[in-house]
């Protein structure tokens, strides 16, 4: 894919066609369902200080207007430079992400260190809450090693 749209890409502004496959890793699946990238427009001769043209649904669209400088920062933390600077808003239907390949991983069955438990059940992300649950497993595991 990215040998035969190479051309199509970077006439629609985009430098890497990575940004559009891996959008929702980009700004996270709950933004990439709301919101995609249309396009990156630089000033001439330059691949820096661009404008990203997202198209947003009409409903989301005040959501993403507050998420901006975030979704800015993340793009440029994915081409590990100041790529963009601005972002433009155009209402309209997105497409639905692709739904990943890969399984999600099984919780782990070991239990939570007692110390721990009782400070990780008061998040209220649960990702987070499951990230740390992890870590804190781990943690514990090493320390037995030891």
């Amino acid at each position: 894919m990215p040998e035969i749209g190479r051309t199509a890409f970077r006439r629609f502004g985009f430098v890497q066609s990575s940004v559009l496959t891996r959008w929702p890793e980009i700004v996270g699946p709950r933004h990439a369902r709301v919101c995609a990238p249309e396009s990156i427009r630089f000033p001439p001769g330059e691949r820096s200080e661009g404008i990203l043209q997202l198209v947003v649904t009409p409903a989301h669209a005040p959501l993403i207007q507050h998420v901006i400088p975030e979704i800015i920062e993340r793009v440029n933390r994915f081409f590990g430079y100041r790529a963009v600077t601005k972002v433009k808003l155009r209402q309209g239907s997105v497409a639905a992400p692709a739904a990943e390949s890969r399984p999600a991983a099984p919780p782990s069955l070991r239990p939570i260190p007692m110390e721990l438990g009782d400070s990780l059940r008061d998040i209220g992300d649960p990702e987070l809450r499951q990230v740390l649950e992890s870590l804190a497993r781990s943690l514990d595991a090493s320390n037995r090693k030891d």
